[in-house]
């Protein structure tokens, strides 16, 4: 029997969403409408902090480690579990980036490696909120406040996540999301920066429209006209349009409906996989509460890459998670050097994702669990 390709993660799209966006291409507002107003609003019902939409999880990292004075100089300490994105952004800045290693379970930043790694020029210490399982917030707040840095949260993965109670976006001085088609809702491309903090959050909305001073009791040149608007420090065009924004608020309304059927999946990969020895389950902390965006599966008896070829061969199209960071040829060319996180390479040589998205039918789940289970326990 030939199977339909099963993705790691795939967009939950109804008619729902696709009446939104038709409803704002028929409107007067394409972009840096009501539409956005209305996502950064719902969003923030979820992030327990005001947010600012921007054009994809890359550009939130950049919007927050500009409005947290990220630049020549300074060092960013982060996690090397993670996409490049949350490295290359602070470099893009003229930052150095310290690479610190990771708890050996949870993949996250551990909290005694940032202390070690963190010096007097640190302006952020990003954790990385990986698979949706979110980062030790508390120590890691204390840490940076305590080095005269800023707490950054990479929640690319955990949108819907909380930690001790709390919403994440409400835990970290910034806050960045990513609303690409396989996280846990999607506005095509997409991303937000959270802040309770007034003052960065306005630094965060100013950088992303290209840094433009438009009241005229800020501006230096208020006297010129109407029309006059001015830039005092540089910024880009990060906006999300309205026809992404509307997708977004719809999606928003779905997020509950798609966090309980993550967590129906990962339990039962849990319960089937809790038997097999070769492999590590997901742990969850006591406090987490995650919104499980990737079900990352360990494979402790060094047949990783044979496992993905196998899955692959019968379309189940797994994935890995992530490279370290500092193995890419682009950080390895600045000196950066294999070895330097072991807990991190470990894991990276023992993570595969499984297939996990709102989606799947319990056939498609069980499909996954036969699947991983005969390729252990063969006949």
């Amino acid at each position: 029997m030939v199977h339909d390709p099963l993705p790691y993660g795939h967009q939950s799209v109804d008619d729902d969403d696709i009446l939104a966006v038709v409803d704002v291409l028929r409107s007067d507002w394409l972009t840096t409408g009501p539409a956005v107003e209305r996502f950064e609003r719902s969003l923030s019902g979820w992030t327990g902090a005001p947010t600012v939409a921007v054009t994809s999880g890359t550009a939130a990292l950049h919007t927050a480690y500009a409005a947290a004075g990220v630049g020549k100089g300074s060092e960013v300490v982060t996690s090397p579990m993670t996409f490049v994105a949350t490295a290359a952004t602070a470099s893009m800045l003229g930052a150095d980036v310290v690479f610190a290693d990771v708890e050996p379970d949870t993949a996250n930043l551990d909290v005694g490696a940032a202390e070690a790694a963190a010096t007097s020029r640190a302006a952020a210490i990003t954790g990385v909120d990986y698979a949706g399982h979110p980062v030790e917030a508390d120590a890691l707040r204390k840490l940076a406040h305590a080095r005269d840095a800023l707490f950054v949260q990479d929640a690319a993965h955990s949108v819907g996540s909380r930690w001790k109670g709390r919403p994440v976006g409400s835990l970290a001085d910034l806050t960045t999301f990513s609303f690409y088609p396989t996280k846990n809702f999607t506005t095509a491309e997409g991303g937000a920066v959270a802040s309770t903090n007034p003052a960065l959050l306005d630094r965060a909305r100013q950088f992303r429209n290209h840094g433009l001073v438009r009241d005229p009791s800020a501006q230096r040149m208020g006297d010129e006209g109407g029309w006059h608007q001015e830039v005092h420090e540089v910024g880009l065009n990060y906006r999300l349009p309205d026809v992404l924004c509307a997708l977004g608020v719809t999606q928003l309304r779905k997020l509950d409906r798609f966090k309980q059927r993550r967590d129906q999946i990962v339990a039962a990969y849990n319960s089937a996989f809790a038997s097999l020895h070769e492999v590590a389950t997901p742990p969850c902390r006591e406090g987490a509460d995650p919104m499980w965006h990737l079900y990352p599966l360990r494979v402790l008896d060094g047949r990783r890459r044979q496992l993905y070829d196998a899955l692959r061969a019968t379309r189940i199209l797994v994935q890995v998670h992530y490279l370290p960071v500092y193995w890419h040829p682009a950080y390895a060319d600045l000196g950066y050097r294999r070895g330097m996180c072991p807990n991190a390479e470990e894991f990276y040589a023992q993570q595969l994702s499984l297939p996990l998205f709102p989606a799947m039918g319990d056939g498609d789940v069980d499909r996954v669990i036969d699947a991983v289970s005969r390729f252990f326990q063969p006949g």
